[in-house]
C-alpha cells in the first residue's frame, strides 16, 4: 500500500477522533468510514492535500448531491462521483462565514470610537463585516444581556454565553465603510453563495445554516467592497479606499490557520501598520501576541486580541466569551 492512502487514513482518523465529537455526528461517522476504507482513501487521495480536508471534502459532496445518509451509502455515492468530487474540491477552499464570530469580536471593537473603516482580510461573503447590523443576547453572570441596534432588533439574531465574573463592554460600533479580502471572495446576493456556505455548515449544527441565510440577506442589501487576491498583496490597496477621518480596523479572525509561518507575521505586521488591528486565534498560531504568548485557561479556546493585547478567551465560531479586563495575557 502506497504512503497516501495512509496519510488520508490517519487525517480522517483523527478527524473523527478528536474534531467531530461534539459537533457532528454524521461526519464522524463518515470520518471513521474512510479512515478504514481503502477504495474510498484512493478517491480522496487523488485531491491535493491542502483541499482535502473532511470539513472540505463533506461539504463539496453534500453539495452536489450526496445526502446526508450512512457512511455505506455516502461511499457509494463517492465511488461513482469520484472525478467530480475531486475536480470540485481541487476549485475550492474552506471558507466557513460564521456571522456568530461576531459576538465574539464586539468587545474588542467597543474599545473604539467611531466612525470605523472596517476591513476584514480572508471575508468570504463579508458576514463578520456587519456587527452593527445584528441583534446579541449574552446569558452569564448578570443574567441575559439584551443588545439590539439602534433601529431596532436584527433579524439576525447571535447567541453567546459569557463565562466568568466579568461582563465586557458590550455596544454596537459606529460602521461607515466595510471592506474584505479573499482569494475568492463571495457575492452574497448570489443563490450559489448561499449554497456553498450553508453546504460549510456541518450537520447536527442547529440554526447555524439559518443564521447564515439571514446574514446574507443583509450583506446582499449592502454589500461590502471586496478585493480579490492575497490578504498581505491586497491590504494596502484597500487600505487606501478607505475614508479618511476614520478609525481604520483590521480583523483577521480565523484567516491565520491558512497561511504559512511567514505570511501570518508578515500579514500581522501590514495589519497593524495600517490601522487598529483584531483578531481570534489559537494561542500558539503566532508571536503577534504583546507580553507573550497567551494559554488559555479554557479547553479549546481562542485569544481575542486588540492591537496583540489579549483581552479574553472565546469560542473560535463566537458561541462563549470569557472576558479578561485591562490588558491581559492568560499565562499561567
Amino acid at each position: 500500500m502506497s504512503s497516501l492512502p495512509e496519510s488520508v487514513s490517519a487525517r480522517y482518523a483523527r478527524f473523527a477522533r478528536e474534531e467531530a465529537p461534539g459537533r457532528s455526528a454524521l461526519y464522524g461517522e463518515w470520518a471513521g468510514g474512510v479512515a478504514a476504507d481503502a477504495a474510498a482513501q484512493e478517491v480522496l487521495g487523488r485531491i491535493a492535500p491542502s483541499h482535502r480536508q473532511p470539513p472540505l471534502v463533506f461539504a463539496v459532496a453534500r453539495m452536489l448531491g450526496s445526502g446526508e445518509g450512512g457512511y455505506r451509502e455516502w461511499r457509494e455515492w463517492v465511488l461513482t462521483h469520484g472525478d467530480e468530487l475531486v475536480a470540485e474540491c481541487t476549485a475550492r477552499t474552506l471558507q466557513t462565514n460564521e456571522p456568530l464570530r461576531c459576538a465574539a469580536l464586539l468587545p474588542a471593537l467597543a474599545g473604539f470610537d467611531g466612525p470605523i473603516a472596517l476591513l476584514e482580510v480572508g471575508a468570504s461573503a463579508g458576514l463578520c463585516l456587519y456587527p452593527d447590523r445584528y441583534s446579541y443576547r449574552y446569558r452569564g453572570v448578570a443574567g441575559e444581556i439584551v443588545l439590539d441596534p439602534p433601529g431596532g432588533a436584527s433579524p439576525v439574531v447571535l447567541e453567546s454565553e459569557l463565562h466568568g465574573q466579568h461582563v465586557p463592554p458590550l455596544r454596537h460600533p459606529e460602521i461607515v465603510w466595510r471592506a474584505g479580502i479573499d482569494l475568492a471572495p463571495l457575492d452574497p446576493a448570489d443563490p450559489a453563495t448561499e449554497a456553498w456556505l450553508t453546504a460549510l455548515v456541518w450537520p447536527g449544527e442547529t440554526g447555524r445554516a439559518d443564521r447564515v441565510r439571514s446574514a446574507l440577506r443583509i450583506a446582499a442589501a449592502d454589500p461590502p467592497l471586496m478585493f480579490a487576491g492575497d490578504g498581505v498583496e491586497q491590504l494596502a490597496r484597500a487600505v487606501a479606499a478607505a475614508p479618511r477621518e476614520t478609525t481604520l480596523v483590521v480583523q483577521t479572525p480565523g484567516v491565520l490557520a491558512h497561511l504559512g509561518w511567514h505570511a501570518r507575521h508578515e500579514l500581522i505586521e501590514s495589519a497593524s501598520a495600517a490601522g487598529r488591528w483584531i483578531t481570534l486565534d489559537a494561542p500558539g498560531l503566532h508571536e503577534g501576541w504583546r507580553g507573550g504568548a497567551p494559554t488559555t485557561r479554557v479547553a479549546e479556546g481562542f485569544a481575542l486580541a486588540r492591537d496583540g493585547i489579549v483581552l479574553g478567551v472565546a469560542d473560535p465560531l463566537g458561541r462563549w466569551l470569557e472576558w479578561h479586563p485591562g490588558e491581559c495575557d492568560l499565562r499561567g
